[in-house]
């Protein structure tokens, strides 16, 4: 026995699939939103303005970094064109998920035999490194570096 299918009823079956595509596109941008991390720079226009001096000061450096995690230590090699180990002025950086900033964590790094090295307990997936370093003379040397940390 099959019943009737009503005006009324394909209206329900309508409005019912609208409302649940409506409900999940509210849902995902309330949670796009919450989780963005926000600006990097307040004004982009400002921000370019010192961009290429930068840049051409920090190529003129002439340094090259490498990067990695094992043990629970994150490490980072500075070299300069000869492949020798630089020590910068300062270094400091910011770890984070590429998406959110809620695990954020700004190690401490030492300086030991070429290598800054600084604990850091990082669960496995991506990560992202904000690093920024100043050569003895002030100049900036500032990179975003992956990280992929296997499970």
């Amino acid at each position: 026995m099959t019943r009737e299918l009503t005006g009324r009823k394909v209206l329900a079956i309508i409005v019912s699939a609208f409302a649940v595509i409506i409900g999940v596109n509210i849902l995902l941008a309330v949670k796009a939103v919450s989780t963005f991390p926000g600006l990097d720079v307040e004004n982009s226009y400002v921000a370019s303005q010192d961009f290429n001096a930068e840049k051409r000061a920090q190529l003129a450096l002439g340094w090259t970094l490498t990067h990695g995690y094992a043990d629970g230590k994150l490490t980072l090699a500075f070299r300069d064109r000869a492949g020798a180990p630089v020590k910068v002025r300062d270094v400091t950086a910011t770890v984070g998920r590429p998406t959110e900033t809620a695990n954020d964590i700004t190690p401490d790094f030492t300086y030991a035999d070429g290598i800054y090295s600084a604990p850091a307990g990082l669960a496995p997936g991506k990560w992202m490194i904000l690093l920024t370093a100043h050569a003895d003379d002030g100049t900036l040397f500032s990179q975003r570096l992956d990280l992929i940390v296997k499970g």
